[in-house]
């Protein structure tokens, strides 16, 4: 009986500790640069087809707790309709977990912006000629997708003259977001206003980047919260490679927010 019991009390605890595990958050709020660890092609995409991606730079979240970049994403393919009688063709997917060093995140997350695997090289590499590339990376000048500047020589981003973020190191950002309601991305009440990692984004990158007629049709915001779907007139192939930057929202989204990401 004795040994019944103690083998009842291991498997509580172990429950508990499962359970625990699984139900970390990270703040709402919290912006998410990510690789793609694979492609995705709207002509093959089957719902329930898991998608991963990595984090590329270090996220520092209020409490002092820090996400080491590396950390993996998981999610899946939500819905594919690769032949849609309205003429577009739509693919919904969505990110739900982050783990990272033993520890397991459940995260809903929406999608400020996308930027192809090209348009996230070209981030990485200095203006002007050639002849820059043999210069200390420490001195190069990058832009970011969307447009700012980054100086490494002085450790700043930039908007024209104008300082709105740090570059501590190639490529590591930070800077508040930026509203960029022409592209569908408002300010929400309740938004983090503290600076956010970034990578290779602007701080107003909003929508996508690189793809020809591809569009975040639903951000993810609003129900179904979580779900990001992106339309195109033609079959799309996002490659592994590609830049997502994600943000993190509440599971029942911010209240008011009836529009924009």
């Amino acid at each position: 009986m004795i040994w019944r019991s103690g083998f009842v009390l291991s498997a509580l605890l172990v429950f508990l500790f499962l359970s625990g595990f699984a139900q970390q958050q990270l703040p709402p709020g919290t912006v998410l640069p990510v690789m793609a660890g694979k492609s995705l092609d709207s002509l093959k995409a089957k719902p329930g087809e898991p998608i991963t991606g990595r984090l590329m730079q270090d996220v520092v979240l209020a409490s002092g707790e820090r996400i080491r970049a590396g950390a993996k994403l998981a999610g899946q393919v939500v819905e594919s309709s690769p032949n849609s009688s309205t003429g577009q063709v739509r693919l919904l997917v969505r990110f739900d977990h982050l783990i990272t060093r033993g520890k397991h995140y459940s995260i809903t997350t929406s999608l400020r912006s996308l930027a192809s695997m090209q348009d996230v090289f070209n981030a990485q590499l200095p203006t002007g000629t050639f002849a820059e590339y043999g210069t200390s990376i420490s001195d190069w000048t990058t832009v970011q997708v969307g447009g700012a500047a980054v100086y490494l020589g002085d450790a700043t981003v930039r908007d024209g003259m104008n300082v709105i973020g740090q570059a501590p190191g190639y490529g590591i950002t930070r800077a508040k977001l930026i509203a960029a309601p022409q592209r569908g991305c408002v300010a929400k009440l309740g938004e983090s206003t503290d600076e956010q990692s970034l990578w290779v984004f602007s701080p107003w990158a909003c929508g996508t980047y690189g793809f020809e007629d591809l569009a975040i049709t639903h951000h993810g915001t609003t129900p179904p919260v979580g779900v990001i779907e992106l339309t195109a007139p033609r079959a799309f192939r996002i490659l592994g490679g590609s830049g997502w930057l994600l943000l993190v929202i509440p599971s029942d989204s911010w209240a008011g927010n009836a529009a924009g990401y």
